[in-house]
């Protein structure tokens, strides 16, 4: 089974990815700031060109998964979008490149944020990306750098939408909602409650890039999506039937954003024509296992 280099290991959606390709019996060397179940873990700042060649020469993969990134939108060092999403990842492509023996697969995780609001009730890969925060235009960026290496390297582009599960930070949205329900707080603070977003499970987002990895697909931009478009008061009545309490929502200005997205739903055709698979989980289970999950460290 093949080496696979992994960047972003001790990250949320590293974590997972980890098990899986474990559970498939690759060997995982890690790039992460922290240590990981992986099976070697390497410090590594990707801004840093000569750290990231060094790391790539000695885990000499078959298979390269890029999920490190700056994501957390509200970040506020805007710069820093840049600096690591878009050059990091030019220096991880320009290491690969030097190989011996280039990777066989190398699929680098971008963001359905590079939509922006397009106004399509349901986006597939041929619309005309609109970014409108610099999370987006980094990852756009980014994309178009990699297209650039298409005739060199195997790259797929895998375009996630929104999605959450079991230990996300709170610094995000959903983790946000769910670990006030598992605290009893009365009140929370959020922006604007009526947007709707495509949600998917991490697991389930795992699942599609381990079927991109096993696919043929090469230079292509994949949309990872379930399909589904739900407005985050769908989420709290959700969170409030399953706890069984009904929480008061403060509109925090502050929280809303003036280039807010009002709807982003994804077309998974494509990932489905690839792999035969998409996200599935159902928001519901994902929302329990989240409590479940806070509840336990909250007891702890």
């Amino acid at each position: 089974m093949p080496t696979v280099l992994l960047t972003g290991a001790s990250g949320f959606t590293g974590h997972y990815m980890i098990q899986a390709l474990q559970q498939q019996g690759c060997t995982v060397i890690g790039l992460g700031s922290a240590a990981t179940q992986a099976d070697e873990t390497l410090a590594c700042d990707l801004t840093d060109a000569a750290s990231v060649a060094k790391a790539v020469a000695h885990a000499r993969p078959d298979w390269v998964v890029h999920l490190a990134a700056l994501s957390f939108v509200g970040h506020s060092d805007q710069e820093a979008f840049y600096r690591v999403n878009v050059f990091g990842t030019q220096n991880l492509l320009e290491a690969l490149t030097k190989l011996p023996t280039p990777p066989t697969r190398v699929l680098i995780a971008s963001s359905a944020n590079i939509y922006g609001s397009p106004g399509f009730e349901v986006i597939d890969e041929q619309v005309c990306p609109a970014p409108v925060n610099h999370y987006g235009f980094s990852k756009l960026a980014m994309e178009h750098m990699s297209a650039t290496w298409f005739d060199r390297l195997p790259i797929v582009l895998a375009r996630p939408f929104n999605y959450t599960g079991p230990g996300q930070d709170e610094r995000f949205l959903i983790p946000k909602i769910v670990s006030h329900f598992a605290a009893g707080k009365s009140t929370i603070e959020l922006g604007n409650v009526d947007v709707s977003r495509d949600f998917s499970d991490v697991r389930d987002v795992v699942e599609a890039y381990m079927g991109l990895l096993r696919s043929p697909a090469n230079g292509l931009r994949v949309n990872v999506c379930s399909g589904r478009a739900i407005a985050l008061r769908e989420i709290i009545a959700h969170m409030e039937e399953i706890v069984g309490y009904h929480i008061n929502v403060k509109v925090n200005p502050a929280f809303v954003r003036a280039s807010e997205i009002k709807v982003l739903r994804g077309d998974n055709s494509l990932l489905k024509k690839l792999t035969g698979q998409a996200p599935q989980r159902s928001l519901e289970s994902t929302l329990k296992d989240m409590y479940d999950t806070f509840r336990s460290a909250y007891q702890k």
